[in-house]
């Protein structure tokens, strides 16, 4: 690997966060969300909601809304990474509250289920729930129903590609710009840098491999481009997309491939490989290359989700 200086000072320091103990590795992530402590400001206001699932399964969502702000907002419709398997609203609020207070914007947390309790298309469906939710209530939101963007870390990223694939093709909400960050697209895990990486911190090949095994569960036939974007024939007239990929992580690859296949395709793609990085670096946000990540994150947001006229 060719870590970062400043990252390569705490890899020794990282939790243990591998799903071969998944019960363990669920455990320590909610013991990090649950230490990293409530983020109060006054500045955002934060409500938890129900939205009606697909399947009549209610989902929880968290929603933050700047508190001064007048008018109209854009949304960006939030979906934790984990694999599929872990994670959830706890570990997504001071994401949540920087990206409400600097876009600004209504920003809507989604805690999706999780497998293998819960396999494809379970989170999914979970997620064009809230989509269509942030759509029907946008009045009530004070949200701009045609300024709906997604973005999503690993799994999420996953599944927010996924998602927009699904309303493009069955006619739901548009969604207007799409952050993946670290996609996990593709489950034949078979990329270079898949089979590449199999002792990297946080996430490596093993962790992929196990992950899809999970989310697939049960799952018999051909995988879809629902599940796995990465095997979509068709990726044309899909939102822009900002793509960011680590350079030591199990996923470059893959959100590499999906990224070219984005362009190829006609869609306007802007792509970020973060050197000496790898899988959720992002979080240590006292090295700088993850600061400087979380600033062209935003920028991107700020530029998609509100035009200069």
């Amino acid at each position: 690997m060719h870590l970062d200086r400043e990252l390569a000072a705490v890899v020794t320091a990282l939790p243990d966060l591998h799903i071969h103990d998944l019960d363990g590795a669920r455990a320590r992530m909610a013991e990090l969300a649950s230490s990293a402590g409530q983020v109060v400001t006054d500045e955002v206001t934060v409500s938890d909601h129900e939205v009606a699932g697909v399947e009549g399964i209610p989902v929880p969502v968290r929603v933050f809304r700047p508190s001064e702000a007048a008018g109209p907002l854009p949304a960006v419709l939030l979906l934790h990474g984990g694999g599929f398997v872990m994670g959830g609203l706890e570990g997504l609020t001071a994401q949540a509250v920087d990206l409400c207070t600097h876009l600004p914007a209504v920003v809507v947390a989604v805690d999706y289920r999780l497998a293998p309790e819960h396999p494809y298309p379970a989170a999914l469906r979970d997620c064009e729930a809230a989509l269509g939710w942030v759509a029907s209530e946008a009045e009530s939101l004070g949200v701009a129903a045609d300024r709906i963007g997604v973005y999503g870390m690993s799994a999420g990223g996953g599944l927010a590609a996924a998602l927009t694939l699904l309303v493009r093709d069955r006619g739901g909400p548009p969604v207007c710009f799409q952050v993946l960050d670290a996609p996990e697209v593709d489950d034949r895990v078979e990329t270079f840098s898949a089979r590449t990486f199999e002792n990297t911190p946080l996430w490596n090949h093993s962790d992929a491999v196990l992950s899809w095994r999970h989310y697939l569960r049960g799952w018999s036939g051909d995988v879809p481009a629902y599940a796995a974007p990465a095997r979509a024939g068709d990726l044309s007239g899909l939102p822009a997309a900002y793509v960011s990929v680590y350079e030591n992580d199990p996923l470059r690859d893959e959100g590499l491939a999906y990224a070219s296949g984005l362009l190829r395709a006609g869609v306007s793609v802007e792509l970020h490989l973060f050197p000496g990085t790898f899988h959720r670096s992002a979080v240590l946000t006292g090295a700088a290359v993850s600061r400087r990540q979380a600033v062209e994150i935003l920028d991107a947001l700020r530029r998609a989700l509100h035009p200069v006229a």
